[in-house]
């Protein structure tokens, strides 16, 4: 009896008990598709190669909708054994979810906005109610718009300067591209204005006459063209008025906070731009605050007669400048908050008399409240645990003596809290209520340091219920990323209690490539240091290991799009170390995405992952790309999702992943493909529909420990 084979049947027997669902027939497993090979020839610094599953990049092939759909029957038939284990999880992950809830609201030009859910339904309703009124106003029903889908996004609602018409953007196919559309809130209904291929926002002038929006390329779907319309006009009249001709860069157009200035922010992983046009002169001209230099990267706001710019000038963790309106080029900024070397500055919030800064100290975010007129007369707002997420939350006015910020952790729920400029107190306004018996006292969190292989200090967040024996038999989940400099936070999730309460240590892996420990971490793991992100996984994995939060037999990972990158690269350094891997929308053809220029995203991560057509970049890559790295060895359980209409990591990567990976590994271990036929990359779009996606991923976890 093959591995595979024996799992399901014992799970079968075992977790019987999880279910109220009877699992009368457990099936074993059909045999696993094979995907026949069409070898596609590659030439490039010398080199030939030959991809056999290239065939399955095309999207309108009938056999590779059928490929598809045989791999999603054979995980299907392969988690047969668990399906009223997978049922019982759903069931308890939302019986934990206050179905009739709503969000804390914040005030906006004389309105209080807010958003609500009610009891049964997938989607939000956006709320409104004038300031002094009870009455409840409906801007949009996200349940109604979204009537006949199988996939529904509403974003970038904005609403015009007088209050009386709202924008939003929808898109029904799960690719990131929206459909702009506009409502008279007084009448309720819809305009004929509608505006197809953008991203989804839109920015009002101050006259309420002119919308500013950004449009995707139809191939690439790089944001790159602003348009602006005239409401009331054909929008095959818009005007372009700025169009980003460089490849590697992305155009969005915004507004500042004070709400004076329409803003392109132009950027590139590396670089930006931005220009800006008074909101009261929106048939005017554009002009640039500071020209684009290679390497330096700015952020701007306003307030009062002053530019401020968060940025890298000769500051590697950035500091804050500003400089005159009338003159704001690079030759007049002026210090506001010095650069710092052990503390990076992720962001500057303006108001009237203070300031907001949230910076990063030795891995841990802080929440620091400055005085405007005297930056370093600073109060930290502190935190009691020793993992944490803490955040700026809806801070839509400047004009106040409060600053409202979330906090959540491992343990403690998602809590928003007003914070009182002169007296420095907090105050709960709310926090997510967990229904059922939870309660937070019954888990603990850690946070240690892990010492890589060439010396680096990693962070690893850990959480697990009481209880819990470090002796190097209980199961661990561990999580990680690591690109982009996204750092990734401990934050609480009420779905996770399922693997906790049923044994299972959480971990995150605070990996360079993310920007925890300063701006240093992500760059020495991107480009030729990417590595370095893959090493410390191992790593931290190794130190749980030999710190007896549990074994290789008890170990699992997960991780998702440029996680997913990572799950292949670690799965095919060290296969030994996991007992199971979850790979979500993995992002594991490297070489071949990033050669094809024609895939969304590729161009504009040249300075991510370096540009392959250039030789150097081009074999550190191969060396580490996980579908050019397969070999013949064993290799863990694996369960490997994507989304077939996915607009950040093409469904054809995992499928050509699996594929090969079936052909040349040794083992008998599981190896499943499970594609979401109408979503993308961020998975189903209903909040509870969500949820059958991670009962899928814990009930394969929970076969394999219990195998």
């Amino acid at each position: 009896m093959s591995r595979s084979t024996y799992l399901l049947t014992l799970l079968a027997l075992c977790l019987a008990c999880e279910s109220n669902d009877s699992m009368k027939d457990t099936a074993t497993p059909t045999e696993a598709p094979i995907a026949k090979k069409m070898p596609h020839t590659f030439q490039l610094h010398g080199l030939s190669w030959e991809d056999d599953y290239y065939w399955l990049r095309d999207r309108e092939s009938e056999e590779v909708r059928s490929y598809l759909e045989a791999e999603n029957a054979y995980t299907k038939a392969a988690l047969q054994g668990v399906e009223g284990l997978r049922n019982s999880l759903f069931q308890e992950m939302k019986s934990r979810i206050k179905e009739q809830d709503m969000s804390v609201p914040y005030t906006l030009n004389g309105y209080s906005y807010y958003r609500r859910y009610e009891e049964g339904k997938e989607y939000a309703l956006h709320c409104r109610k004038k300031s002094g009124s009870e009455e409840e106003e409906i801007m949009l029903d996200e349940n109604q718009r979204a009537e006949g889908f199988a996939y529904y996004s509403a974003g970038g609602l904005s609403v015009s300067e007088d209050n009386s018409l709202l924008a939003f953007g929808e898109d029904t196919l799960s690719r990131r591209i929206y459909t702009i559309r506009f409502k008279n809130l007084k009448t309720g209904a819809l305009l004929p204005d509608e505006i197809p291929g953008t991203t989804g926002g839109a920015v009002w002038s101050k006259d309420n006459s002119v919308v500013f929006y950004t449009k995707k390329d139809t191939v690439t779907l790089r944001a790159c063209r602003i348009y602006r319309h005239v409401m009331g006009t054909p929008v095959e009249e818009d005007e372009l008025v700025y169009e980003e001709q460089d490849e590697t860069f992305y155009a969005y157009a915004g507004q500042s906070r004070s709400r004076k200035y329409i803003v392109i922010q132009c950027a590139s992983t590396t670089t930006s731009e931005v220009r800006v046009l008074p909101a009261s002169e929106p048939l005017g001209e554009f002009k640039v605050l500071q020209e684009r230099k290679r390497g330096l990267e700015y952020s701007v706001d306003h307030l009062g007669d002053h530019f401020y710019f968060v940025h890298n000038h000769g500051a590697q963790n950035f500091m804050l400048s500003r400089a005159p309106e009338r003159d704001p080029g690079i030759k007049n900024w002026e210090t506001v908050l010095e650069h710092r070397g052990d503390v990076l500055l992720e962001g500057a919030l303006l108001f009237n008399t203070f300031l907001l800064t949230e910076e990063r100290y030795k891995g841990l975010t802080r929440l620091v409240i400055r005085d405007l007129d005297n930056v370093h007369n600073a109060r930290e707002i502190s935190f009691p645990e020793p993992a944490y997420m803490a955040y700026s939350a809806a801070n839509p006015e400047m004009d106040t003596q409060f600053f409202r910020y979330g906090y959540t952790s491992l343990t403690t729920p998602n809590s928003v809290f007003d914070y009182k400029v002169k007296t420095g107190e907090s105050t709960l306004l709310k926090q997510q209520e967990v229904l059922g018996d939870f309660d937070s006292d019954r888990y603990s969190s850690e946070r240690i340091m892990v010492t890589a292989r060439d010396g680096a200090e990693v962070p690893v967040s850990i959480v697990y219920r009481k209880g819990f024996q470090k002796k190097g038999k209980q199961p661990l989940l561990l999580y990680g990323y690591g690109s982009y400099g996204n750092s990734m936070d401990a934050y609480f999730s009420s779905s996770r209690l399922s693997l906790l309460d049923r044994g299972f240590a959480f971990a995150i892996a605070h990996i360079r490539g993310g920007e925890e420990m300063g701006r240093h971490w992500y760059e020495s793991g991107k480009l030729l240091q990417k590595k370095n992100t893959f090493k410390d996984f191992i790593d931290c994995a190794e130190h749980l290991i030999e710190a007896g939060y549990t074994s290789s037999n008890h170990l699992y990972a997960m991780g998702g799009s440029a996680g997913g990158l990572l799950m292949g690269a670690v799965v095919n350094m060290r296969p030994d170390l996991w007992n199971g891997i979850v790979a979500q929308v993995p992002f594991v053809d490297v070489i071949h995405t990033m050669l094809d220029a024609s895939i969304p995203l590729t161009t504009g991560e040249y300075d991510e992952w370096g540009n392959p057509n250039e030789e150097q970049y081009f074999h550190y890559i191969r060396s580490y790309s996980p579908y050019d790295n397969v070999i013949a060895q064993d290799y863990p359980n694996m369960l490997v999702t994507t989304g077939f209409h996915d607009s950040q990591v093409q469904y054809w990567e995992p499928a050509k992943w699996v594929a090969r990976l079936r052909d040349v590994k040794t083992d008998s271990n599981l190896l499943l493909l499970h594609t979401e036929m109408s979503t993308g990359h961020g998975g189903a779009s209903g909040r509870f529909a969500r949820l059958k996606e991670q009962a899928m991923e814990f009930a394969f976890l929970l076969m394999l420990e219990q195998g």
